[in-house]
């Protein structure tokens, strides 16, 4: 499983060094923007190997207004995904949790298990849960400190952190950081209804450093339970 992940690495980051070469700053901005977009508006299905990870579809891009409105939801038969627009980050949230909110003052640590899907590359990039197959979920500090949530991968466990491994990140990228102020997290089960479920498109901006360095966006799945 461990070759797995480093050969999603290794080839979707040979695609991403190759498209952003001789290209400015601003022009790897628009492309990303034009990749996002296309995405959107597309049917997108998500694959892994001969298995289909996700059909995701086209999705229903909502404001914040509109999200307010909805009391902080999306509908998920509607493939609505909220943008906020000052960070670019579209956010769906699949199940808000059974526990509570972060609330300011509040430090709680937590289990992460996502895949990181390459949108430059059109393809899986790292992951620690394939299909039904989990591994060691990442481990994580947060804190919110007046509204603001901050978050570090806990690197002093036995099985470190996948993100740490591949990018070197100690820090959870801001774009993970954000669906955290809407989700209520609770204590691990095994039923998955009661799991605090998002999928998000993050932008270069608030993802990990090689997605910032190389300019890339990155469409996430991920689940947070409290330990």
């Amino acid at each position: 499983m461990k070759r797995l992940y480093w050969l999603f690495i290794i080839a979707v980051f040979a695609i991403v060094s190759c498209s952003s070469e001789e290209k400015t700053y601003g022009e790897q901005k628009k492309q990303e923007r034009e990749v996002v977009s296309r995405f959107i508006n597309r049917n997108v299905v998500m694959m892994i190997g001969n298995d289909t990870l996700l059909n995701l579809g086209k999705i229903k891009v909502i404001t914040e207004e509109e999200f307010d409105l909805q009391d902080s939801t999306t509908n998920v038969e509607n493939n609505e995904f909220v943008l906020f627009t000052q960070s670019g980050v579209y956010m769906q949230i699949v199940r808000e949790g059974n526990g509570k909110r972060i609330e300011p003052g509040e430090s709680r640590r937590l289990a992460c298990r996502f895949w990181e899907y390459n949108m430059m590359g059109d393809s899986l990039q790292l992951t620690n849960r394939v299909m039904k197959f989990a591994v060691n979920p990442e481990i994580i500090n947060v804190s919110n400190n007046s509204g603001y949530i901050s978050g570090s991968f806990d690197l002093t466990v036995p099985t470190g952190s996948l993100i740490y491994k591949a990018y070197g990140d100690t820090q959870v990228p801001d774009g993970w950081l954000k669906a955290l102020e809407f989700l209520r997290v609770g204590p691990q089960t095994t039923d998955e209804n009661r799991i605090a479920k998002v999928r998000l498109i993050v932008p270069h901006s608030s993802g990990h450093s090689h997605a910032t360095a190389s300019v890339y966006p990155c469409f996430y799945e991920l689940t947070f339970q409290e330990l």
